[in-house]
């Protein structure tokens, strides 16, 4: 073969190779291009890494409680520190931080409670004042309240079939934020045994249970201060360390492998502590008194 023929066989193949490409190779590569920039990342082998982490990292935080962050805390100072203290500390701090979150927890059930109870005295009022009867006008306000609690069932078999409405009502006030529920107790047994108005009386008890409720707002909000008092008394002590660590100190040795400092952080926990008590009873002192 000549060298003519030998340079038209490469050209046929070059143009064979090119027609390949354009027809499935490029085609195929383009698509997978397409694909990992549309999904931002792999093609094929499932959620990108960075995506993956930090659905792992969300599911962790929303399982993970906040009074654990106490022990995790205490494991970062032990690891610092080369001491096994931080690690009891903290462990010794969760049971107090799941009291305090609880706490807060059912404090906020009861005022969703308290709201709800509110709701369906004003509801309540509506339904009589537009012409239903009191059984009914209960059927229709207490429908979606959820004021009623566990108790919702009985209230409303009471209301539907004449039972002891009243005596239903003050079994559903034993729940916590429910406590206004003897007072609608009471409107209901006066207004039916003595003929009274039922719509007038719910406005009254509504009006009441706003006003006490107003009053506790305004107290919760006089008292932030010494909540922020708190706050700041639990911060100081990691505070100081962190002032000790920046002027070139190593307050971490001193306080966990030297007499004097464990010493003055047995101390230092106790005043704190006791400071935090004494501020938590004040707290606590006035909205009883409230």
């Amino acid at each position: 073969m000549g060298t003519g023929g030998l340079s038209t066989s490469m050209a046929l193949a070059c143009l064979s190779a090119a027609a390949w490409l354009a027809g499935s190779g490029w085609h195929s590569g383009a698509r997978r291009a397409r694909l990992v920039l549309a999904g931002g990342g792999a093609a094929g082998f499932g959620p990108p890494t960075r995506r993956r982490l930090a659905d792992g990292l969300r599911r962790v935080r929303g399982r993970l409680r906040p009074e654990w962050w106490s022990l995790a805390a205490g494991l970062v100072l032990a690891v610092l520190g080369g001491s096994v203290l931080p690690v009891v500390a903290g462990a010794a701090g969760v049971p107090v931080l799941r009291r305090t979150r609880l706490a807060g927890s059912a404090r906020r059930d009861r005022e969703r409670g308290q709201d709800a109870v509110i709701a369906l005295c004003g509801a309540l009022a509506g339904e009589v004042r537009a012409g239903r009867q009191p059984g009914e006008a209960l059927l229709y306000a207490a429908h979606d309240s959820g004021a009623l609690g566990d108790g919702q069932a009985a209230v409303l078999a009471a209301a539907r079939f004449g039972g002891d409405v009243p005596g239903a009502l003050a079994v559903a006030a034993r729940q916590p934020g429910a406590e206004g529920l003897r007072g609608l107790a009471a409107c209901w047994r006066v207004a039916v045994d003595q003929g009274a108005g039922l719509a007038a009386g719910l406005d009254r008890l509504e009006g009441a249970l706003r006003a006490e409720r107003d009053q506790r707002s305004d107290l919760r909000a006089q008292l932030a201060g010494s909540r922020a008092t708190a706050v700041m008394l639990a911060g100081l002590p990691a505070l100081g360390l962190l002032l000790g660590v920046a002027l070139g100190s190593d307050p971490l040795h001193v306080l966990l492998h030297t007499g004097a400092g464990l010493g003055c952080l047995l101390a230092g926990g106790v005043l704190e502590g006791l400071g935090l008590w004494w501020v938590s009873r004040i707290v606590r002192g006035a909205e009883a008194v409230s």
